[in-house]
């Protein structure tokens, strides 16, 4: 078999033999993976994995994102959309303006509205629960993701209430999934040099594992390509990976590429395709738990992206429009695909494109 004279070039023979037994993958086994030379070798364990789970299907969602505000006290070195009150480039939406930003697209197919900001200190609580019921009466059977683990911790604040009180509040509003973003790199070593004021690592997973006993489901990502090193990336990927063997919470992983553009870190070189690509195998080989690996377009770009179903990803998330975050940061990516145009994307990597939810449950499968 091809796939056995290459790994076994490689120098990754024992862990393919893991693979193949379907063992688990252990710490040391996701650095020799990272330190590995021959990326396409663990691309091929990943691709085998991923088309074991999923086949040739590749997903996808009519979405649409909406970030209600930049103004953000948090102050972290890697994002470039967190702003202060006093900056010419803050911004905040009303009420209204969210409400029009939903209606302006009452007539699409749209079953997920993706909404995050940033933890902006003049907003209370209540505006939070008046998103949510807002876009859930103009929309009732859209599902609501919104507010990352971060976002929470700072409606805690605010609010008085505690973290269940919380939840239970914005559940009750119509949050259905939170998202995965805000965990960025779980090492107190790395948020103590790019991140000091944000929700700590073990504070994101607690929040984590509360919402999915609460039966929140949630998404999880990680920041990778800047101060992290291949250990602590692994050391991410396990403990999502142990908080999914406790709750079966997470839907879905997306490894987000860290954009240098406009941060405080520009003078990091950007991230390699070949690094996102090992990035995504690596995750896929080492969360046997977690059902699906998205590769996120947006950050990837299409090339990259496609490449990347081949890597272990089942998934390149939606239409989108108008995501802002990693587009300050420097994205070079469209704003928004239609769905025509990610068939399209799909199909051309050799895949079969699967319409889905949030949930991963099918609307349609490409004619």
């Amino acid at each position: 078999m091809f796939y056995d004279e290459a790994i076994e070039n490689a120098g990754l023979k024992n862990i393919w033999e893991k693979i193949c037994c379907g063992d688990r993958l252990d710490f040391d086994d996701g650095v020799r993976l990272f330190l590995a030379e021959n990326f396409r070798a663990v691309g091929m364990m990943a691709d085998f994995v991923r088309k074991k789970m999923h086949g040739k299907k590749t997903y996808y969602v009519i979405n649409q994102h909406i970030n209600y505000s930049n103004i953000c006290g948090n102050g972290c070195k890697f994002c470039a959309f967190g702003r202060s009150p006093q900056s010419d480039l803050a911004f905040q939406l009303s009420l209204e303006d969210i409400s029009n930003k939903v209606k302006e697209r009452l007539s699409e197919p749209i079953t997920e509205i993706h909404i995050v900001g940033g933890c902006n200190p003049t907003l209370p609580f209540s505006f939070y629960l008046d998103v949510l019921r807002e876009v859930k009466r103009l929309r009732p059977k859209v599902i609501l993701k919104a507010f990352t683990a971060v976002e929470v911790a700072h409606f805690v604040r605010i609010s008085g209430l505690s973290e269940k009180e919380v939840l239970s509040e914005l559940s009750k509003a119509g949050l259905d999934v939170l998202p995965g973003g805000g965990a960025e790199v779980f090492s107190k070593r790395v948020r103590k040099i790019v991140c000091p004021e944000k929700l700590s690592g073990e504070d994101w997973l607690r929040i984590s594992r509360l919402a999915h006993k609460m039966g929140i489901k949630s998404n999880a990502t990680m920041l990778f390509g800047h101060v992290e090193t291949f250990e602590e990336r692994v050391d991410h990927l396990i403990r999502l990976r142990e908080l999914q063997d406790e709750t079966g919470g997470f839907i879905c992983f997306i490894p987000l590429a860290f954009q240098p553009s406009n941060t405080s870190l520009s003078h990091l070189p950007k991230v390699t395709a070949i690094d996102s690509l090992k990035t995504i195998a690596v995750s896929r080989l080492l969360l046997d738990n977690v059902p699906h690996i998205k590769a996120y377009w947006i950050m990837l770009g299409i090339n990259t992206a496609q490449v990347a179903l081949h890597f272990g990803a089942d998934d390149l998330d939606g239409t989108i429009v108008e995501e802002k975050i990693g587009h300050m940061a420097g994205a070079e990516s469209n704003q928004a695909l239609t769905r025509a145009e990610l068939i399209r994307v799909i199909e051309e990597a050799g895949f079969e494109a699967v319409e889905r939810n949030t949930y991963f449950e099918v609307v349609k499968k490409a004619a």
